[in-house]
């Protein structure tokens, strides 16, 4: 098995898993994960599109391996494509222990969101 390595694009977000984010056993529950993946992915549709969106869906998340209280979290995101008014967001998690140098992909998944207006409207997204 070959070396995964993180996305080539700049990080969105680099936070640290804390004990209130974990269960009992010390794994991170998989809603805050998806929280922070979801945090970085509108960063990145924002500045795309300029303006407010919202999430819309998330299709084919999978949780690869679990992180751990005190691990390293950094969340990629990539543009995919825009349509009139959405935008698609690839977002992979990736975790490394503090102590160690080596990234392992921990989950990844499709974002979609919508562009809106003050109202809450769906607005044209300028292309890119």
């Amino acid at each position: 098995m070959s070396a995964e390595r993180p996305p080539a694009v700049m990080p969105m977000i680099r936070t640290i898993a804390m004990p209130a984010d974990a269960n009992a056993s010390g794994d991170i529950f998989g809603g805050w994960l998806m929280s922070q993946m979801d945090l970085a992915a509108g960063n990145l549709a924002q500045r795309v599109a300029h303006g407010r969106c919202a999430t819309v869906a998330v299709e084919a998340m999978s949780f690869i391996r679990p992180v751990k209280i005190g691990d390293e979290v950094t969340v990629y995101c990539e543009l995919i494509s825009t349509g009139r008014t959405s935008l698609n967001v690839n977002v992979e998690a990736w975790r490394r222990e503090r102590s160690e140098e080596v990234d392992h992909r921990v989950t990844k998944a499709m974002f979609k969101f919508v562009a809106i207006d003050a109202e809450g409207r769906p607005r044209p997204v300028k292309p890119v």
